[in-house]
């Protein structure tokens, strides 16, 4: 018996019993001499078919019985709803080295690993993802972190010294202000454009290397100031840009800033001294740059202005630089907004 090739036969169709039988039969017909494609063919199969049950019936320590029905598993174990928690708790705000494993990334194999390996139950990794959604956990690019970065230092920051920080600074009338330093450079491009696939987009930019650094400092009502200067930073010229700050002020400013070595040599302190208690600073712990919200305005000013439309012909740096933060210095709303980050949430309105 032959059956025409445009009435090829869906195993789906069949039970269990049946398709063991049909396996069992073309392997042993194929065996006797016959041609695979003809018995294959006589049973109406996809022409394929038959060399995947040969292969199975070749499989050391099984042979023969590859080819017989094996009982349905039926749908996967799922998690109870403990064990789902459970599962947040690892993925959320940790790394999979904590739990012995290599790779430093989460991914549905990588949790699915780990599902296995605290419960005994193996999940695909579809049935994984589905998991992950329902625990409202997507897949983003994560912030790096220096190894150096203390976590118990960065804790207590939040928790402890800060809000010592505000405390004194409301008992004396003071202004708490953030402050940070960047650079710019005229030829970097920031951010992404579209193009077509495998073409790589051309932007144009200024073939001179113009560069310039500017000191900014925020604070959590909306008061933003800044000055630009050439070159590195030392502490002669830290020094000289807080009195340039510090000018004209009438109100004490508490200063948190990080602990670069300009900031904290003896000239540094020699002159904060000198102020008679209208500044004071306070560092952050090392390594930790996102509990300082002037990062954010750093962030924002560097994929806007310059970075959206570079330099033209005959333009300076550094007069872009200026006119873009003499604008932000305008918009207290936008400098507010900087303080709403998740990792600058603990300063509050202060």
């Amino acid at each position: 018996m032959t059956i025409s090739k445009c009435m090829k036969r869906d195993g789906r169709t069949l039970d269990r019993q049946t398709l063991e039988t049909i396996r069992l039969m073309a392997v042993e017909r194929v065996r006797e001499g016959e041609l695979a494609s003809d018995v294959i063919a006589a049973y109406g199969f996809n022409r394929t078919t038959i060399y995947k049950w040969l292969n199975a019936a070749l499989r050391p320590g099984l042979g023969i019985k590859a080819l017989r029905s094996t009982k349905a598993t039926g749908r996967p174990r799922s998690l109870t709803p403990t064990q789902e928690s459970q599962v947040f708790r690892w993925v959320n705000g940790r790394d999979p080295r904590q739990y012995g494993l290599d790779f430093g990334l989460w991914t549905r194999a990588i949790v699915g690993e780990l599902i296995e390996k605290k419960f005994g139950i193996r999940l695909g990794l579809t049935a994984v993802g589905e998991l992950l959604a329902k625990l409202g956990l997507t897949p983003q690019k994560p912030l790096q972190r220096a190894y150096q970065r203390d976590p118990e230092a960065v804790e207590k920051w939040q928790r402890e010294t800060f809000p010592a920080i505000a405390r004194q600074a409301k008992a004396v009338g003071a202004e708490i202000y953030f402050w940070d330093e960047s650079g710019f450079r005229a030829d970097t491009v920031h951010g992404k454009t579209w193009g077509a696939r495998g073409q790589t987009p051309i932007v144009h930019r200024p073939g001179q290397r113009q560069s310039i650094s500017a000191a900014s400092a925020v604070n959590a009502k909306g008061a933003f100031w800044f000055t630009t200067y050439e070159g590195g930073l030392n502490a002669e010229l830290f020094v000289e840009l807080l009195k340039k700050m510090m000018k004209y002020r009438k109100k004490p400013v508490h200063l948190v800033l990080d602990s670069l070595p300009a900031h904290k040599t003896a000239l540094v302190k020699k002159y904060v001294t000198s102020t008679e208690g209208r500044l004071t600073l306070h560092f952050l712990p090392g390594y930790a740059p996102d509990l300082n919200p002037d990062e954010w305005v750093w962030s924002h000013v560097k994929r806007s202005g310059t970075a959206r439309r570079p330099l033209q012909k005959g333009e300076k740096l550094r007069d872009k630089i200026e006119e873009q933060l003499a604008a932000l210095q305008k918009l207290p709303l936008l400098v507010r907004s900087f303080f709403n980050a998740p990792s600058v949430a603990y300063i509050g309105d202060c």
